[in-house]
């Protein structure tokens, strides 16, 4: 008992898985049961009802028969009617009566009549659902057996054969057939039918039966009155239902009368009907857009805009900058929004400039049917843009990330342009063929601002199409120059192929560029081999240039747009020559370039044994007798001046160890790649590094700790001018922004101390990649809280950096966004005059408030100038505002033509990386500026300096940064020329020149006025009422300059009260106040950038601020240094690349 009970007994068959899984069916004992399923359906009625009702396609068949069927028992009622004699009918005997039946086609009728009952009657049969008294009485179902069912009983009794029957009334059995018929077309092709064309449809088909019958009725009718015809009766009902009443045809007998009012009655009940939902569906079709036809997608072609929602800003920007290439005028543009269209956007899109080549589609990329309208997938490109104005980014990008998968997923071969907002989402949208990232361009492109002059402008002025012809009428020189040099543009061509370089075959980079930019007037900024992607910024002179190279070039045109005119004869008699014989023969419209691209730093263009920062001029037997002279840029390199360089020493340094001015600490630097990156996807970049990483509570500045007891930033006793900047939270874009000013090409002795003022302390992880960068430090505060700048050291800053906040980029009023930010900016103005500083904005239409003047005549001219522009359609009208053009603010939106240029210039994002920092390619060269100071005005032209640059050190210049003087007059003194008051650098020169007397006579030449005493300035200030009066008749000039040293006065005694309450608040929070200086001043100056300017361009020294007993130069030059992996020469000391 004991083994039996241990025996296992084995399982049933069918519970062992290996029969299972083999199914095994050799089992004696089984007991399944099969079972079908959908019996109902194998029944007779139910396959019928299959094959006429429930399968489309068959019962498509079914319903065109059906159709065909009351079009033909129409087209039987004509032949009949055009064929009967009604007088020999009602006189002829009973046997002739019946030989004319023969010739009538009743036999078709009677035919045609039976198989329409036998299909209503099954019919009626398969959708019986219960009630038959509810299908007796529909409308189709007795029109159908009026139309039948007499037919059907002549065949057995053939004396009422002659019986009229009102067969015409089967137009309206067809017209229900073809709104079927249509129903099922679209449900066998699994495609949705369009709301308004089936709504035309049935309106046409409305309008042809009331006409059909009324002409049918009153032609029988009449029959035993005027005995009118078909057409007759025809023409009757066209002149009654379109109300015309010409009154030549009427009805005699009241039956046809009666007809009559019944047709006008029904039409006056149905037809507004109809047309009420035709205008609703077209009402809503407007707002929706409709489709993009199939036949025009495959022979047009267009490109598709998502956005989330579409401002009138982003489609002029986006419309203008497309259709600014010639090859894209053919080209549609299909915008795809989710929202309503807007007033504004419904107002621009009806100018007929538009609306011939714009289509609106409301839908949502993420719905298959919406794509398929704007036919996604025989799109051009696909641009896809984020909303920026959102309150939460992130959510933003999620949305852009959403709908880039959705086209890539309907559409794989569709090019997708990406617009994303934040780099840690970056890699999501990695497939995609062009991506910008916003927050990258912006901080890179603002710490290249502290470094390089208006970098922003340089750039967006870039990216930006124009001939250069905006401000060409204007009186002032330097918006000539300026509008001139903004048409420059970044163009491409193989050598081979090219007039401008193809003559450099087998030479080096820098002497075609050189020789380039002295024949053509066109700059030479990068190549691109063709067995390499990569693209290089000045390689230098090691790179020869071969056939299959591929030039970047920055000109007014790209050379396949230009004429070549050779042997010139100069206007003034000369002898010809070549196209650069003298300054005079390069046309203005065709040497100004654009600007360049990487960069590189022209403080370091020494020759050898030359004083650091200075281009001396080399002497003759040590004598300066002759007119200096500059060695020529060779052919190819020499291999004997380049020396090999490590890449990690750097020569300008004598050791690796900074020490502080007070000798506080000292801290040893390293160079390498950042070990924590904030976000995936960042580009690596060689830095200057901490040996050792800060700890996190170093890296407080307003705070002490256990390694040192620093509060402010005149106790770290920094040796270079502070970087501060004021944003929101700690995003991981602010990594962008110390890397630039971080990079291994930066001279250690060069770097500027950064301070991030932010409103949220940051979180571990950004102080984690933070903490590895030399001097950087941050403190929670915000830039309208006095106490937190003068905290963290404004008054020893020489760049403050206002980052457009997030909380803020959304308000009520659009526009208003930047309220805030433009207030606490002219605030910092007013306080801090000498301080540098470079805003953000949301909406670029608002740099207009930067530094406002409420009675400043000049800025009324530059927006009158402003409106010019605009009008004559310029993309660039907001260039000649003074902000914009120094440079000290920007809006991202500017870079939004940066992306849509990628569509026709594919390099363009490459380039704009590789010129801000964002990316470093072996052999690519970096961007920086010099000083042109008053020792190298020898050299005379910015063509002798490309010569000289190129020849000494192998750098490529690429514009020029331009600091004048100038008297702003007010609206008291404004004279008739339309307010046009400035000082040139030339009348300056000219008035020193005229002595002590006239400089008595006008004190506010000068931009800074001397301390006078405040007794004084009330005086002066009420003789100069008596003066300004006397003048009026004699000198208005003099008047001028009076009424303007008042109101330097009165600006002189309120900036006093502004001085006086920041050293109070300087005492109260313990800080010495020696280092405000209120004298500093940049309100009396203008600044711009001309790119690429003409060879014969002269440099020169402008009067300018006084800054710390050093005068500013009014000059920068833009240049590109050369940078190699394996070979670095410093230009410390004076080495040739």
């Amino acid at each position: 008992m004991e083994q039996l009970e241990s025996e296992v007994l084995p399982l049933p068959p069918r519970f062992r898985f290996r029969d299972l899984l083999l199914g095994d069916q050799s089992f004696p004992n089984d007991d399944r049961v099969q079972v079908e399923f959908y019996v109902n359906e194998n029944t007779f009625k139910e396959r019928l009802k299959l094959f006429f009702i429930k399968n489309q396609r068959s019962s498509l068949r079914i319903r065109v028969f059906n159709f065909s069927l009351k079009l033909l028992t129409c087209l039987l009622y004509i032949i009949r009617v055009m064929t009967d004699n009604p007088a020999q009918s009602a006189g002829a005997s009973h046997s002739a009566a019946q030989q004319n039946y023969v010739l009538y086609p009743v036999f078709a009728q009677v035919i045609v009549a039976i198989i329409s009952f036998l299909e209503t009657m099954l019919l009626m049969y398969l959708s019986y659902k219960g009630n038959i008294w509810e299908q007796i009485f529909q409308v189709s179902f007795l029109l159908e057996m009026i139309n039948t069912v007499p037919f059907i009983i002549t065949i057995f009794w053939p004396s009422i054969r002659n019986i009229f029957i009102p067969v015409f009334l089967n137009c309206w059995l067809a017209k229900c057939a073809l709104e079927n018929m249509i129903n099922d077309v679209h449900r066998a092709i699994q495609r949705t039918n369009s709301a308004m064309f089936n709504q035309v449809l049935i309106l046409i088909c409305t309008l042809l039966c009331l006409v059909f019958t009324g002409t049918c009725g009153i032609q029988h009718l009449e029959r035993a009155g005027k005995n009118l015809s078909l057409f007759t009766s025809f023409y009757f009902c066209i002149v009654t239902f379109s109300t015309v009443g010409f009154g030549d045809v009427t009805p005699r007998i009241w039956p046809s009368q009666l007809l009559v009012v019944i047709m006008i009655c029904v039409a006056l009940v149905v037809l507004p009907l109809q047309f009420e939902e035709l205008i609703y569906l077209w009402m809503e079709r407007q707002k929706s857009g409709g489709n993009y036809s199939r036949h025009r997608a495959q022979t047009e072609k267009h490109v598709v805009l998502c956005v989330s929602a579409l401002k009138i800003d982003l489609l002029m920007d986006f419309l203008n900058e497309f259709y600014a290439h010639p090859r894209l005028q053919d080209y549609y543009v299909v915008i795809l929004c989710p929202t309503e269209m807007d007033l504004q956007v419904r107002r621009v899109l009806q100018i007929p400039l538009w609306s011939q080549r714009v289509i609106y589609l409301q839908g949502s990329v993420l719905k298959d049917q919406d794509l398929l309208r704007a036919k996604m997938d025989d799109a051009e490109a696909c641009f896809i843009l984020s909303s920026r104005n959102e309150v939460d980014r992130m959510a933003a990008d999620h949305q852009t990330i959403l709908r880039a998968w959705a086209v890539k997923d309907f559409a794989p071969n569709c090019p997708l342009y990406v617009q994303i907002l934040k780099p840690e989402n970056k890699f999501h949208v990695k497939f995609a063929d062009h991506v910008v990232c916003e927050e990258e361009f912006k901080y890179a492109m603002l710490a290249l601002n502290c470094v390089c002059p208006a970098t922003s402008t340089l750039v967006t002025l870039l990216v930006h199409t124009s001939r250069g012809r905006e401000g060409q009428q204007s009186p002032e020189q330097w918006q000539r120059m300026y509008g001139c040099c903004s048409g420059n543009e970044v163009y491409h061509i193989k050598v081979c192929d090219s007039k401008f370089f193809g003559e450099y075959n087998g030479k080096s980079f820098t002497y075609a560029s050189f020789h380039a930019h002295k024949k053509y007037g066109v700059c030479l900024i990068g190549i691109k081999r063709e067995d390499n992607k990569s693209i290089l910024l000045n390689p230098g002179p090691r790179h020869i240039m071969a056939s299959t190279d591929t030039c970047y070039y920055i000109n007014i045109t790209k050379e396949e747009n230009s004429a070549f005119i050779f042997n010139q004869e100069e206007k003034k008699g000369g002898p010809a020559g070549g196209l650069f014989d003298g300054p005079s023969q390069l046309p203005v419209h065709s040497i100004i370039a654009s600007m360049g691209t990487v960069a590189m730093d022209l403080q370091n263009t020494t020759p050898p044994d030359a004083p650091v920062g200075k281009l001396v001029p080399p002497t003759v037997n040590g004598t300066g007798s002759r007119r200096p002279s500059i060695a020529p840029v060779q052919e190819l390199a020499d291999s004997a001046s380049i020396l090999p360089c490590d890449l990690l020493s750097d020569q300008s340094e004598d050791d690796s160890v900074f020490t502080d001015e007070k000798g506080h600490s000292s801290t040893e630097y390293v160079k390498g790649y950042p070990p924590n990156s904030p976000y995936i996807g960042s580009s690596p970049t060689l830095c200057h590094l901490l040996a050792e990483k800060a700890p996190f509570c170093c890296l407080r500045l307003d705070q002490g700790c256990r390694h040192n007891s620093f509060e402010d930033a005149k106790a770290y006793g920094f040796k270079n001018k502070l970087i501060i900047v004021s944003a929101e939270t700690a995003g991981n874009g602010l990594y962008n922004f110390i890397v630039p000013l971080r990079a291994y090409y930066r001279p250690r002795k060069e770097l500027n101390p950064i301070v991030l003022l932010l409103d949220n302390p940051p979180d571990n992880h950004f102080l984690e990649a933070i903490c590895c960068f030399p001097m950087v430090y941050y403190m929670a505060g915000s830039i309208d809280n006095l106490d937190s700048l003068l905290q963290c050291g404004i008054i020893y800053a020489d760049n403050l950096v206002v980052v457009d906040k997030e909380s803020t980029m959304s308000a009520e009023e659009d526009y208003m966004a930047d309220a805030k930010t433009i207030v606490n900016v002219q605030t910092m103005f007013r306080l801090f005059p000498s301080l540098s500083i470079i805003t953000e904005l949301t909406h670029p239409s608002n740099m207009r408030f930067m530094q406002f003047r409420a009675k400043d005549c000049y800025s009324y001219s530059l927006s009158k100038l402003e409106k010019k522009e605009r009008d004559k359609g310029s993309n660039l009208a907001f260039m000649f505002r003074l902000p914009f053009a120094a440079g000290r603010v920007f809006s991202i939106s500017m870079l939004d033509t940066l992306l849509y240029q990628s569509f026709v210039k594919d390099y363009m994002i490459l380039i704009a990386r590789l010129l801000l920092g964002l990316d470093t390619t072996p052999g690519s060269g970096y961007l920086c500026a010099m000083k042109v100071k008053e020792e190298d005005l020898w050299i005379g032209t910015y063509g002798r300096l490309f010569q000289k640059l190129c020849s000494s050190s192998a750098e490529i210049p690429i514009g020029i940064y331009r600091t004048e003087s100038h008297i702003f007059c007010t609206s008291e003194v404004r004279s008739k020329q339309d307010s046009q008051v400035s000082v040139s650098v030339d009348d300056c020169e000219d008035t020193k020149d005229k002595g002590d007397e006239s400089r008595n006579n006008d004190p506010s030449d000068h931009p800074l006025l001397r301390k006078k005493s405040m007794q004084w300035a009330r005086r002066l200030s009420k003789k100069s009422v008596r003066w300004q009066g006397a003048s009026r008749d004699s000198n208005k000039e003099n008047a001028q300059r009076i009424a303007q040293q008042r109101l330097n006065l009165y600006r002189r005694s309120e900036r006093e009260e502004l001085s006086e309450l920041v050293r109070n608040r300087m005492r109260h929070l313990g800080l010495p106040t020696s280092g405000y200086d209120e004298q500093n001043d940049h309100q009396n100056t203008l600044s711009y950038v001309l790119i690429n300017p003409s060879p014969d361009t002269r440099l020169e020294l402008n009067d300018v601020v006084t800054l710390k007993k050093m005068k500013l130069s009014g000059c920068y030059v833009y240049k590109i240094q050369t940078c190699n992996v394996n070979k670095i020469i410093s230009c410390f000391c004076g080495e040739r690349n």
